[in-house]
């Protein structure tokens, strides 16, 4: 079989030519962590030199568009299937760097079998986790991280244990399987917090090249339309009640 580099000339390839963000309108909401994420991300590749080597995976949810912002090769996966998806294309293509993008109602609800079988298998990928505590695409449902006392489109009195069960700590506990290399919490609500986050990505794509298993980075994010507040207003509830549930920093570096 021709390698596909000889049949495609050096000069005719688009990849290398177009920054990786591209000059289109984005569809979140303004306040939204999802269009610094992305921009995050194709900063990261671009100083890495790999667009032509990376291939982007999102599911169903507020990121389901992600390949209109990013100029790379992507896939659409089944409403939490992303990370078996990712673990046939890295097999395939082991010289690709491979990554999921989700929201917490994708991998930490109907993902949650695809996303920690992954972790546990140790498959060389990223997966990019976006928590925001609520379903943002569908009208402000409870999510798994639906912090308690929380008040969303189906919890109007906030969220109960007794009723709703607590909320999911799966960083947490995707940091414990063996085939996890390196898992940590992030966010992107302050330049500080962004050059953190930024640093965790780049490392996670550079861990997936060495065969170290699978790196896995949750961002602690905000969702001002589903909470009902403005976006400084949203950063400000981020910081007070998600942050001493949801603590940020490395959880495991192998």
């Amino acid at each position: 079989m021709m390698d596909i580099n000889e049949i495609i000339k050096p000069e005719n390839k688009v990849y290398g030519k177009t920054p990786v963000l591209k000059d289109n309108i984005l569809h979140y909401c303004p306040g939204c962590s999802h269009g610094v994420v992305h921009k995050i991300i194709a900063e990261v590749i671009e100083e890495m030199g790999i667009q032509d080597k990376t291939i982007g995976i999102s599911p169903v949810g507020c990121s389901v568009f992600a390949y209109n912002y990013l100029d790379i090769d992507w896939q659409q996966a089944a409403h939490g299937r992303a990370p078996a998806l990712a673990t046939a294309t890295k097999r395939l293509m082991p010289d690709k760097y491979v990554f999921t993008y989700q929201g917490d109602g994708d991998l930490a609800s109907i993902g949650t079998a695809e996303v920690m079988h992954a972790c546990n298998r140790g498959e060389n990928i990223v997966i990019i986790f976006i928590n925001n505590a609520i379903y943002g695409m569908t009208g402000g449902q409870m999510a798994p991280t639906t912090l308690l006392g929380q008040v969303t489109a189906t919890t109007p009195y906030g969220r109960k244990a007794e009723l709703n069960g607590y909320p999911l700590k799966i960083t947490e506990l995707i940091a414990q399987l063996e085939g996890t290399c390196y898992v940590t919490r992030q966010s992107v609500q302050n330049p500080a917090a962004v050059r953190k986050t930024k640093k965790a990505i780049r490392k996670a794509f550079e861990n997936s090249m060495m065969h170290k298993g699978t790196s896995f980075v949750e961002v602690v994010s905000t969702c001002n339309s589903g909470w009902k507040v403005t976006p400084v207003e949203a950063n400000k509830w981020m910081e007070e009640n998600m942050f001493p549930f949801y603590p940020l920093g490395d959880m495991k570096d192998r």
